[in-house]
């Protein structure tokens, strides 16, 4: 019999303690909006149902647990994430990672750019050598001979990174301003791809990678995570390495009812959270051991524009696995 595997994608919109000032130009929640806003975050986890959820924009894991706590489906879900580091420069959130079933160990969050990268953003005199926001990794245990190694990302968005380095002396600040996050998303990229090769090569298992990736699957940044450079067709360890997006690949597309988005910037709607997967989900390759059966979004909420809801829509994909038999393991 054929089994399903659940993962989702949640950029939660700042979720941070009540009182405490997460954004310069953001008051702090009061109890009142805090209390509302987990409660909505729980509804939003129990009505995705999925079996491991990535989570960004996370100011307090101990918000998280506290979320998790008002839910039904969650309340003895693992959860794994750090909170940002206070004596940062800038206070930037975290990403966070809940399962219902089991976590290796050895979970954690990755802070430094691997190879010792360092990339130097114009006007600034320091290189960049961390992530914008720190790279989560779990290792999920889906059956005794079946594990997924799983990612959380949330790369650095295109707001402009102003610097007081003289730049608005330029024609046009806002442009150099821009470039600095361009390179910082493709950074991120470059680093995360690292990443992914790495655990490749050493463990040959699945792999999922979830989060916002602040741009669309065909901007550059993104199809560096996947690897999609053009590699000769019989180079097949360097093939293997590929990530595939989901959407594009899942069996049961309806093209008739293509309403997917996940952000809406502008009156623009675009799909920059998005969910990837390995060989090992790919149908049309013969290493497959499952398959994207959909991916579906749900996005309602950012049309009503309610104060405690995320502007971001939910990515959730459902993985058929062949052969694999997941009914006996102890789940969470």
């Amino acid at each position: 019999m054929q089994q399903e595997l659940r993962f989702a994608t949640f950029n939660v919109c700042n979720l941070a303690l009540p009182g405490v000032k997460y954004y310069d130009d953001q008051p702090p929640y009061s109890p009142d909006e805090y209390e509302t806003k987990i409660r909505w975050i729980a509804q939003q986890l129990d009505r995705l149902d999925a079996d491991v959820i990535g989570l960004q924009e996370i100011f307090s894991q101990v918000a998280i647990k506290d979320v998790l706590a008002r839910t039904r489906l969650y309340r003895d879900a693992h959860h794994v994430g750090v909170d940002p580091d206070p004596a940062a420069e800038k206070l930037t959130p975290s990403v966070a990672l809940i399962s219902r079933l089991p976590i290796a160990e050895g979970a954690g969050v990755i802070g430094k750019l691997p190879h010792q990268l360092a990339i130097t953003l114009p006007g600034v005199p320091h290189p960049v050598t961390d992530f914008t926001r720190p790279i989560l990794h779990a290792e999920i245990i889906v059956s005794p001979s079946l594990s997924i190694d799983t990612y959380v990302c949330h790369l650095k968005s295109k707001l402009p990174d102003y610097r007081n380095d003289g730049s608005r002396s330029l024609p046009d600040p806002a442009g150099l301003a821009m470039l600095r996050s361009l390179i910082r998303r493709g950074t991120d990229a470059l680093g995360l791809r690292y990443l992914l090769a790495e655990q490749t090569h050493a463990t040959h298992r699945p792999i999922v990678v979830m989060g916002d990736f602040n741009d669309v699957a065909d901007a550059i940044s993104t199809q560096m995570v996947m690897g999609l450079e053009k590699y000769p067709q019989e180079d097949q360890e360097f093939v293997n390495d590929r990530l595939f997006e989901s959407y594009r690949i899942q069996s049961r597309r309806d093209p008739l009812r293509d309403v997917g988005y996940t952000h809406i910037h502008e009156g623009n709607f675009e799909t920059i959270d998005h969910i990837l997967v390995s060989a090992a989900f790919n149908p049309a390759l013969p290493e497959a051991i499952g398959e994207v059966l959909d991916v579906r979004y749900l996005n309602d909420h950012m049309i009503f524009q309610e104060p405690q809801a995320s502007d971001h829509g939910i990515v959730l994909v459902r993985i058929g696995l062949y052969d694999t038999d997941i009914s006996d393991l102890p789940l969470a």
